[in-house]
């Protein structure tokens, strides 16, 4: 059963960091793309970031480049999300998925099998 574990999420100031962490389990993800999404309240479900099990590629949204990172670490299956120089606009509960999607498709919440549950991010200002 497969099964991706979110953590990280909680509350931060204008201008602070935070770590998400996504554990996945229950098949081989080599093949996957992963991504992050996150929805605020009122609006639809937004792609952030995302990259592959296998190879170096990484995909950002523009509201995010340069301020957040992607990464993962294959001997423990986790995916992270480095959250720097956080907004107030980035305030919304974070998801982590996994999907066999091509690389066109990576900012495409459909294109995702798995889905793990959301953690807030909360930024004060």
């Amino acid at each position: 059963q497969v099964q991706l574990t979110v953590s990280g999420g909680g509350l931060v100031q204008t201008g602070g960091s935070l770590r998400l962490s996504c554990a996945a389990s229950g098949r081989t993800f080599l093949s996957y793309v992963m991504g992050w999404f996150r929805q605020a309240p009122g609006k639809e479900r937004e792609f952030v970031a995302a990259l592959r099990w296998s190879g170096d590629s990484t995909y950002y949204a523009d509201s995010v480049k340069g301020r957040f990172t992607i990464s993962r670490d294959n001997a423990k299956n986790t995916v992270y999300l480095q959250m720097n120089s956080l907004k107030a606009e980035d305030t919304a509960v974070y998801y982590c998925g996994a999907g066999l999607i091509f690389n066109q498709y990576v900012a495409n919440g459909r294109a995702y099998n798995y889905w793990g549950q959301g953690t807030q991010v909360t930024v004060s200002s």
